[in-house]
């Protein structure tokens, strides 16, 4: 069926950004991987395309344009080009919403043009080594103290966490109030008692830098926080959940629909027994089965972007959307991995490099597990 998200922009937009990652990304990523980390030069050159920040208003260097189909664009295409180092997603995905609707007039003009042009890169900092999806478990501390916050605790697995230049904390203000005592903290580069541990080395995304984050006594200016007052950091999380989790789908049926392809090519050419093994019954079933899976779940998440554009997404519709094409990336690849033989456990096909990238999605922005406990919670059980 004929996909009719975009339109005519979208479809320019995208050809700009199928040649800047052909000609800036593609050539360097094996290097990448070995590196660990992603050149911050690379952020800089998509931000002078203006890959960065489309809901920034115009005065502070963005296109002012609230329309995720742009955000899209970028997902899927990072994606069918392999380039699993880029954390642009992150900085445009899921921090853009909480530098741009959170933030004062002074907050943007001191960080909005700089996160525009990838001079400064962001992250956010909600897991800690006993806290994950269970947010409420937070043991990071932020204690007023006059005009700054003196926080104190650990992060971990944080994406961009070596580049970012500015990192949103989740902190306990209030330990005594739950969900109502949690803020959030804007810590800048060279802040005293800002540290990062390791680059954390992880199964799959090897250029993309994960870390460790330490915070010791970092005094925090409360012109960093997020939000006119403490405690509303736990509703401001919510609230930017179910565009973070869009995200995630996006990228999931992008990955499943670019690895298949790979393996239909795949299997067209490949000979066994003295013809194509794409003449197999059994064969041409399983690319039936992901074909079909994987474009009824594209159809359900542009459905979910149209939703997010109009103000109507909810966090019950991007928990569907965010496990079932999560699981069927991991299931698709899986078994396509499968079809290619020896060949696909080989790094050097793309479909084992997407195995390994693959495995992490059902586990991050919230686990397959807490998606369906917030979809069976709607229920009123």
């Amino acid at each position: 069926m004929q996909r009719d998200l975009f339109e005519e922009e979208h479809h320019l937009f995208r050809e700009t950004v199928r040649e800047f990652l052909a000609r800036e990304v593609v050539p360097h990523h094996p290097q990448w991987e070995k590196d660990g980390i992603v050149p911050r030069e690379v952020w800089k050159k998509a931000g002078e395309l203006g890959m960065f920040g489309f809901s920034v208003p115009e005065e502070y260097g963005g296109s002012g344009i609230t329309d995720f189909r742009y955000n899209t664009v970028v997902v899927e295409e990072v994606i069918r080009h392999g380039a699993s180092g880029l954390g642009f997603s992150l900085h445009n995905d899921i921090m853009a919403p909480y530098l741009v609707d959170l933030t004062d007039d002074g907050q943007k003009q001191r960080w909005l043009p700089g996160f525009v042009s990838g001079e400064l890169i962001t992250a956010i900092a909600m897991t800690e080594p006993g806290a994950g999806s269970d947010l409420q478990g937070v043991r990071t501390t932020a204690v007023r103290e006059g005009d700054h916050y003196v926080l104190n605790g650990q992060k971990t697995f944080i994406t961009n966490g070596i580049n970012a230049d500015l990192v949103v904390v989740v902190a306990r203000t209030d330990p005594d109030a739950g969900a109502r005592g949690i803020t959030l903290l804007v810590v800048e580069r060279g802040m005293e008692g800002f540290t990062r541990g390791r680059n954390l080395d992880k199964v799959g995304m090897k250029a993309q830098d994960t870390a460790e984050l330490f915070f010791s006594d970092v005094r925090v200016p409360v012109a960093n926080r997020l939000g006119p007052a403490e405690g509303e950091g736990f509703v401001q999380l919510m609230n930017n959940l179910p565009q973070e989790r869009l995200s995630i789908a996006v990228a999931a049926v992008a990955a499943a629909e670019t690895v298949l392809e790979q393996t239909v090519e795949y299997c067209r050419n490949r000979q066994a027994f003295g013809r194509s093994i794409g003449s197999f019954q059994n064969t041409r079933f399983v690319l039936a089965e992901i074909a079909t899976e994987t474009e009824i779940a594209r159809h359900y998440v542009d459905k979910c972007v149209r939703a997010l554009n109009a103000g109507q997404l909810t966090a019950v519709d991007a928990a569907k959307a965010k496990w079932w094409t999560t699981e069927l990336q991991t299931r698709a690849i899986d078994r396509c991995l499968q079809l290619h033989g020896g060949y696909g456990y080989m790094t050097e096909y793309p479909v084992a490099k997407a195995w390994l990238d693959s495995r992490v999605q059902t586990i991050y922005g919230g686990t397959t597990e807490i998606m369906k406990e917030i979809i069976g919670r709607s229920f009123g059980f």
